[in-house]
């Protein structure tokens, strides 16, 4: 959103410093009064506060429900979905009160109540005044107030928020099969903004690398009457001028201006393009950010302006690959579930401090070499988005639209809204549809219209592929869970496993299935994989009850649960990051409800962001370069076993994302349950770059029959850092051996 270096006007201090719009504004975030009712009229008295950002759990006293809402099970349940009709609690209207007074030398000027997100259906009353309703739930409300407001006196502000259960069928998405409360409220910044006749709505500020320019697209609302009588005008001039500032310098490197006509009492887009000859490429690893300060001018008089913050940089497929600023660019990372966490009893207020979000958004991911993450079900607040741009994180930005809901007009206006508002952010690199389903509208009418809308980014269409789509299949998103639900809710999956192994960890183990995949010409971006979560207490999560209890009983323990989880995770991921084609791996799941269907890889408190052994293993099967271990496993998979004595031959992958060579010494170990290393071998490598090589190694097995550990370790040529790999292998017809366990 949009910057402030004008004339501001705070009423209290914020809780988060948030982007804004400039001229003059009143920032409305802070406490409010709040109440709750059964109907739809509005209550004699308030009783609670709540804050603003944030959703209604969060008032004080605690709302009726929040004990319902927020249950912390005694036990896990096996389950696969829920339907949200089915309620455990009664559903109430929320009412959030404000009063203030608005400078009396603001009158004159035109008024705007800017809501960025809030949930589900929000209604607005300034002064008794209905001022407009809205069903978007994820894309600013804009409502024009000038005439309700009392310029130098005190003003009342209502806004009522409905519950998800009153969506109307018309609004777009909404619903996850995976949330079981939908919590409402206003959930991002609220401000009133003051401007002229001609107003800037909204901006897009898309760069090119390529043909090293800016495209500046403005939609100016007129606040001018309609015409009314004949000859009344219908239009008015306005004029636009651009600076481009470095963000940090402030040193000028380009302006631009443009002039065009506007309907009066209406929307109308215009555009300019602003050549930029010599200027920073931003990328994760270089977040270096411009700004635009937009000045407007109705006429010959200053109207309004705004300051946007972008980054110069293409984001784009060839072939099976995305490339960022024309190099080869590997996505590795995670996903964020945040509307799932919301209903986490831990959540409280965490997603809006701007500390804790860092941490978990940027420093933790940054730590085990990720560069991108998928905004998963549902996106976040617009900070979150500034600070991936401030300090360098890449977006796939996904709306929430798993099931089948929404008309086509009112998809088409909030995804529209959605462009408009999120375009202007680095980070997001691919807007992302759908979630696991096909829309023919989204997929062949909508998208194709956004994309002349906003050319800078790639469209994911959930599940829509080439025989789907009338255009060109840009990318895929292959959800690779090969031993998931269907398989683990047998009556005997051990048997079914034995008679159709996974073979966990064998790097060029595809099934049929799955090569539809490595053989399809779009790009594929494989953002979900790893059907083992567990809630941040080492319980399975009720998606996975009936894994952990099949592959090592209903008795383990918390740790035993991690430590197969962190291995699993670990080797699935180098199962995918060894097929090249493969353009980018996002694990499932770094954020979500840690009482839900699947889990996160933190432990404890989330408030803490205590890493896992999840996480800390990812630190090595997501290190750009890494030497990894082309074995299947035999400890926890029923994968048979090797025979004493014998010759156990395989090969070590080394696999590259980085655009340069790297070399290092590779070390491959034998180790016994007691830690002892039996055999080893020591070699200099040299690792590509981009791609995969295989290296031969052979060891004679011992003769004393157990469980053994193949230890991989890679250490880069000016690097400490010692890079591990693993895989676990028996040797003899024993049944239940021990292993030796070696730290990330």
């Amino acid at each position: 959103m949009k910057k402030l270096n004008s004339l501001i006007l705070f009423l209290l201090i914020p809780a988060l410093s948030f982007a804004q719009k400039e001229g003059t504004i009143i920032n409305l975030n802070g406490q409010w009064d709040f109440k709750q009712t059964t109907t739809a009229f509005p209550p004699q008295k308030f009783t609670r506060k709540c804050p603003v950002p944030g959703l209604i759990h969060l008032a004080e006293p605690k709302i009726e429900a929040y004990d319902k809402l927020f249950k912390r099970p005694d036990q896990v349940l096996a389950d696969d979905a829920y339907d949200y009709r089915n309620l455990d609690y009664e559903p109430k209207y929320s009412w959030y009160k404000k009063v203030l007074t608005i400078p009396e030398e603001l009158n004159g000027q035109e008024a705007m109540i800017s809501i960025l997100k809030s949930k589900y259906v929000t209604q607005v009353y300034i002064n008794g005044k209905d001022v407009g309703q809205s069903v978007s739930c994820y894309t600013p409300i804009d409502l024009k107030v000038t005439q309700a407001l009392d310029f130098g006196a005190e003003n009342e502000i209502l806004i009522r928020v409905g519950e998800r259960i009153w969506l109307p069928p018309q609004a777009a998405g909404s619903t996850d099969k995976e949330k079981v409360h939908y919590i409402p409220g206003i959930w991002d910044d609220v401000f009133l903004s003051f401007s002229g006749k001609q107003k800037i709505l909204k901006n897009l500020v898309l760069p090119s690398v390529k043909n090293k320019n800016v495209i500046v697209k403005l939609l100016i609302r007129n606040f001018y009457p309609q015409q009314v009588m004949y000859g009344d005008p219908m239009l008015d001039k306005v004029r636009a001028e651009v600076t481009i500032k470095e963000r940090k310098s402030g040193i000028v490197v380009a302006k631009g201006f443009v002039e065009g006509e506007t309907t009066r009492d209406n929307e109308t887009q215009i555009s300019l393009e602003i050549p930029l000859t010599d200027f920073e490429k931003w990328s994760p690893e270089n977040p270096f950010l411009y700004q635009a300060e937009i000045k407007l001018f109705d006429g010959d008089e200053f109207s309004d302006v705004v300051t946007e913050q972008f980054g110069m940089r293409d984001f784009e497929r060839k072939g099976k690959f995305f490339y960022l600023n024309n190099k080869k660019y590997y996505l590795r990372g995670s996903n964020i579930t945040l509307h799932r966490f919301f209903e986490d009893p831990d959540c409280q207020a965490l997603p809006w401090n701007r500390e804790w979000v860092k941490k978990m958004l940027i420093d933790d991911p940054k730590s085990i070499d990720w560069n991108a993450m998928r905004i998963c079900v549902g996106i976040v607040p617009d900070f979150w988005y500034d600070l991936a741009d401030e300090y360098g994180m890449v977006f796939q930005n996904e709306w929430l639209y798993w099931q089948n809901h929404g008309w086509d007009e009112q998809i088409r206006e909030e995804f529209t809204d959605w462009v408009w508002s999120d375009g202007n952010h680095p980070s997001i690199v691919i807007w992302d549809a759908i979630n696991e389903n096909t829309n023919s509208y989204i997929g062949n009418t909508l998208i194709p219209e956004l994309q002349q809308l906003d050319p800078t980014r790639i469209w994911d269409a959930g599940y829509m592929q080439e025989g789907d789509l009338t255009g060109v299949d840009p990318m895929d998103e292959p959800h690779l869970y090969r031993a998931g639900w269907s398989l683990m809710s047998m009556k005997d999956p051990i048997a079914y496993l034995t008679k159709n192994p996974y073979r966990l960890g064998k790097m060029d183990d595809w099934d049929p299935g799955q090569l539809k995949y490595l053989e399809a010409s779009a790009t594929q971006l494989v953002n979900e994989y790893g059907w083992n979560w567990l809630w941040r207490n080492g319980q399975p999560a009720k998606l996975t009850k009936n894994v952990y209890d099949n592959l090592i009983g209903e008795n383990a323990t918390p740790g035993q649960r991690r430590e197969l989880q962190a291995y699993w995770l670990a080797c699935e991921t180098e199962w995918i990051r060894g097929e090249r084609t493969m353009a980018g791996v996002l694990a499932f799941c770094h954020l979500t409800n840690n009482y839900g269907y699947t889990g996160d890889w933190y432990i404890n408190n989330i408030k803490d962001l205590e890493q896992g052994p999840a996480l800390k293993w990812f630190k090595h099967a997501f290190a750009p370069a890494n030497i990894f271990i082309d074995l299947a496993d035999q400890r926890y998979f029923p994968n048979g076993n090797y025979q004493p004595g014998k010759q156990l031959v395989f090969n070590l992958v080394g696999i590259n994302d980085l655009k340069r060579k790297v070399a290092g010494t590779s070390i491959v170990k034998l180790i016994n349950a007691d830690g002892k290393i039996i055999s080893q071998q020591k070699r200099e490598v040299e690792l590509p770059a981009y791609r995969r090589i295989n290296i031969p190694v052979f060891f004679t097995l011992p003769q004393n029959e157990g469980g053994y550990l193949v230890l991989s370790e890679f250490e880069k040529d000016g690097s400490s850092e010692v890079l591990k790999s693993r895989r676990y292998i028996k040797v003899g017809e024993g049944g239940r051996f021990k292993y030796w366990e070696v730290k990330p």
